[in-house]
């Protein structure tokens, strides 16, 4: 699928403020990389209200078949960007699968994941689960109320099969933190355990999040951890019940993030930053007036070229609200953040966070020093840029000054806010990982399918 810029783009760009300043451009024919899901919307009103043909930039938008061919096509240069799961500019850097020098000098939003849990789990795990007045399961669920049901899978011998949508996904991470927070190991990295499932009571393996509801109806797997619309695809088929939010994991989590090379960034300096400007102009056109504008962008994110599900599913997250069992619908304002809470800026703590998650499940084999979490966020993750554009938007009148963290030193402060409580604090990335009951911390590794310490 390939998009070229049109006469509704065009129209859009001529009505938009004539005072944008216009950068001197290295390179103004772009094509950006994106897979189906409702977090690439910033790329998609970007593209459609003409902010970046407002810039100069001549963008072309191309639906990706998968996360690895996603990244590997940004690598080669057949893609000049890309909407990018937060962890893969991070493990491509260190090395971790493909080895690349990317970076994010954006942050596409907060939240927007779940869980998703197959008709017959669910129907075994409701009725040990706290009601509310009405009935209604008390929510967040915590992972120990599904603890049974998977020791009770063990002891028949039978597989606990569940699906994340790559090795490096924010899902497969929140899904793993659920999980260890019940008392379920998901699995440990290694050596000779690529899969991560080395000591694991659940196996997750890799599921494209099209592909989610399918595999889940075929029963193949027993529930998943994706992006929007595909939990609430579920609800709508009938076939899975969402038991938690990852705003209900990690409250005001980071999710996606826009990943170019490093030098692509380095080559064209101008043109990156061009970039970000559209961009930012999109996180606030999707957040603005208390989310008003949240049913347009449904209407474009439901068109074929862009995620393609119904406009009632991909509503039922965008427009302020989530369903978890059939007509369970819940007020969650806050499912889908583009730019609320400096969503859009790349903080070193985000990227820590990821990188400690990395070290817990074995995927960063050996022990890393405090400096070295930072060293690395810091080559990955880019505020200067971020700020560069953001200041030009505010110049320009196209942006307000007060909604940008001119101050910050790049890390939030410490949280708990956590479904487990325990506190993160991105500046002490090992004594985080000590605090972690399940996990590698220390000097352990795994070794031929064994965690042992030091050697």
């Amino acid at each position: 699928m390939r998009m070229l810029f049109g006469a509704a783009a065009i129209a859009a760009a001529l009505a938009s403020p004539a005072s944008a300043e216009m950068l001197d451009l290295e390179k103004d024919e772009l094509t950006f990389g994106f897979i189906k899901l409702t977090d690439m919307a910033p790329l998609a009103v970007a593209y459609e209200l003409g902010y970046f043909e407002d810039e100069g930039l001549f963008v072309s938008l191309e639906a990706q078949a998968n996360w690895k061919v996603l990244l590997d096509r940004v690598i080669t240069g057949e893609l000049d960007g890309a909407h990018m799961l937060a962890g893969q500019p991070l493990a491509a850097t260190i090395g971790y699968g493909t080895e690349a020098h990317i970076i994010t000098p954006f942050s596409m939003d907060l939240n927007g994941n779940g869980i998703t849990l197959s008709n017959a789990i669910w129907e075994e795990m409701l009725p040990g689960l706290p009601k509310r007045d009405d009935g209604l399961p008390v929510h967040p669920i915590r992972a120990e109320f599904l603890k049974p049901i998977v020791e009770r899978y063990r002891s028949e011998g039978v597989p606990f099969n569940m699906g994340m949508v790559f090795p490096v996904s924010t899902h497969n991470y929140e899904l793993r933190y659920w999980l260890a927070s019940g008392g379920i190991h998901p699995g440990y990295y290694g050596p000779d355990g690529a899969t991560g499932q080395i000591g694991a009571d659940v196996l997750l393996s890799v599921t494209p999040p099209p592909q989610m509801p399918a595999t889940l109806e075929a029963g193949t797997i027993l529930g998943y951890c994706v992006g929007e619309p595909w939990n609430q695809q579920a609800v709508f088929k009938g076939i899975g019940v969402p038991v938690i939010t990852d705003y209900e994991i990690w409250k005001d989590n980071p999710e996606k993030v826009f990943g170019i090379t490093a030098e692509f960034a380095e080559e064209n300096p101008n043109t990156t930053r061009a970039i970000v400007k559209a961009l930012i102009r999109a996180a606030i056109w999707l957040d603005e007036k208390d989310n008003a504008n949240r049913a347009k962008a449904v209407e474009i994110l439901s068109r074929s070229e862009y995620v393609g599900a119904d406009y009632e599913v991909i509503a039922n997250s965008m427009t302020g609200t989530f369903e978890y069992a059939k007509g369970d619908v819940r007020e969650v304002p806050d499912f889908n953040v583009f730019f609320r809470y400096n969503a859009t800026y790349p903080y070193y703590s985000d990227a820590i966070w990821y990188l400690t998650q990395m070290r817990r499940w074995g995927q960063i084999a050996e022990a890393k020093p405090d400096g070295w979490y930072h060293d690395v966020a810091k080559s990955v993750y880019r505020p200067d840029i971020y700020l560069e554009a953001a200041r030009m938007l505010v110049d320009e009148g196209l942006a307000n000054e007060a909604d940008f963290p001119w101050e910050t030193d790049g890390y939030k402060d410490p949280t708990a806010e956590f479904i487990d409580g325990i506190e993160y604090d991105g500046r002490t990335p090992n004594a985080y990982l000590e605090s972690l009951p399940i996990g590698l911390k220390g000097d352990e590794k795994v070794v031929d399918g064994e965690v042992v310490t030091g050697g």
